[in-house]
């Protein structure tokens, strides 16, 4: 009799407890937020994922009534704003703005001990969509197929330029490889506008990036664009085929940015970041500045976002297991 009284009041007290924090949660999500807010982001200012948080930081601090600063943690693909985020308060005044490299690439490559994408973070909103695409020299390949053939007939002769180790314009390229079973060599630069560089000078024969990046270079005439790697045509430059259409099935290479927080924030946080989000996505400024990044507006709830990103991860994993890629 005693044992089953002490079971009953231990769950007594635990149903009671659980009750207390599900209203205290309840309470603090109905005064929130109430002070200042930080956007962690792991690039440096004035790079593209750095101007996509100051184009939605207005619109944002004045839905929620609240100030929000941007803080640029640089370093590691994003790494370092990460680990900086799982380590935060679950109270959503930390979150964090990634992309696909922080959030899905890198996290498959490297078994970060400070955090876990799906485990460490709550999924808020994702904000915008783009694709790669894959590019040559004017005088090189015309075509996906003259592409391959050309690089079959001279087995590890051919390069490609990344704009780093484990991003998404690395495994595109690693995703080309195993997909076609060609034999070309990964040489990584310090970023896009070198990978570029190196192109143009005749240093690499290829390379992927964003669309919007490269896209003024295809229209002067200095790079010849093969295929877009998404599932249709892209808005920006319906002229272009897809890779799909130049004869690689189900070759999607999709960059992303989203907002996350830590795990455990209380859900109703979630879905108030979340509802204004999508309201400031709707602005007409905002969606005109984000436009003309070459973003896809993609808003959608923290469960479409949370499945979305499992969803990548899972592809990465995949491409980074079959390629045995790891960093030392």
């Amino acid at each position: 009799m005693a044992i089953a009284t002490t079971r009953r009041t231990a769950l007594a007290l635990l149903s009671a407890t659980a009750l207390a924090l599900g209203a205290s949660g309840a309470v603090c999500a109905q005064d929130y937020p109430n002070r200042l807010i930080k956007l962690v982001v792991g690039y440096p200012p004035g790079g593209p994922i750095d101007t996509t948080a100051r184009i939605i930081v207005p619109r944002l601090s004045a839905l929620l009534g609240a100030t929000i600063i941007v803080e640029n943690r640089p370093g590691a693909t994003g790494a370092l704003a990460a680990k900086a985020l799982a380590a935060a308060e679950p109270d959503g005044y930390t979150i964090m703005l990634g992309n696909a490299s922080s959030l899905a690439v890198m996290p498959a490559i490297v078994r970060y001990r400070d955090y876990d994408t799906l485990k460490s973070f709550a999924a808020v909103a994702k904000l915008t969509e783009g694709y790669e695409v894959l590019v040559v020299a004017p005088n090189g390949p015309k075509t996906v197929a003259e592409l391959i053939a050309a690089a079959r007939a001279n087995p590890g002769k051919l390069n490609f330029g990344s704009a780093g180790f484990g991003n998404l314009t690395h495994l595109s390229g690693e995703l080309l490889k195993l997909r076609t079973g060609i034999d070309i060599v990964h040489i990584p630069y310090k970023g896009a506008p070198e990978a570029q560089t190196a192109l143009l000078a005749g240093q690499v024969q290829m390379m992927f990036g964003e669309v919007a990046g490269l896209l003024p270079l295809v229209r002067a005439g200095r790079l010849r664009a093969l295929g877009v790697a998404s599932e249709t045509r892209n808005a920006l430059a319906p002229e272009l085929p897809t890779l799909i259409e130049g004869g690689l099935p189900d070759f999607v290479a999709l960059t992303f940015t989203g907002i996350v927080a830590p795990a455990g924030t209380p859900p109703a946080i979630v879905a108030r970041l979340n509802g204004a989000i999508n309201q400031a996505l709707a602005d007409k400024t905002v969606r005109t500045a984000l436009e003309r990044l070459g973003a896809e507006i993609r808003p959608g709830s923290p469960q479409d976002f949370a499945a979305f990103l499992a969803r990548e991860k899972d592809q990465w994993d995949t491409v980074v297991r079959q390629a045995k890629i790891t960093m030392n």
